[in-house]
């Protein structure tokens, strides 16, 4: 049976993607994202990019993408004051020198190591950059769909 457009929304919030994805069985689902994931334009990364909070911010309400991301920043919960800090202030540098929210795949994932990745990740170019952004994206939405695809319907 065909996955929803707003189960797919919770993935992935690019509508050129949910367009591609739409209709495709659990079986095919996974390798038919990553090809349009890698093939989407910048603007198509960045509609997919709004959806996603910042590291650090405990995202409200009871919707799966909301459990999700919570989940996926849980390496958040026991982070140290300090970590909190620099977090908020690289998120800041970050969007001010990048255009857009810091993405990464927080899954298993420290405060400290996201502090750290945030940390290196500035020093990139913008080219560099939004490569590293579009392999981070991919990941995320890959472990999201196989969740998707696991759950009892």
């Amino acid at each position: 049976m065909p996955i929803g457009d707003e189960e797919l929304r919770a993935c992935c919030a690019s509508r050129r993607w949910i367009e591609a994805v739409r209709g495709r069985g659990p079986a095919e689902l996974r390798a038919v994202s990553a090809a349009v994931l890698d093939g989407l334009d910048w603007t198509d990364v960045e509609e997919a990019l709004a959806a996603h909070p910042r590291i650090g911010d405990r995202v409200a309400g009871g919707d799966r993408e909301s459990a999700w991301s919570r989940g996926e920043q849980s390496g958040m919960d026991a982070a140290a004051d300090g970590v909190r800090t620099a977090l908020v202030a690289g998120n800041r540098a970050y969007e001010e020198r990048f255009g857009h929210v810091f993405l990464i795949c927080a899954t298993g994932l420290s405060a400290a190591g996201m502090l750290a990745a945030l940390r290196e990740r500035l020093g990139n170019d913008a080219a560099a950059e939004r490569a590293v952004v579009r392999t981070e994206l991919a990941k995320i939405v890959d472990l999201r769909l196989a969740k998707l695809i696991e759950e009892p319907k």
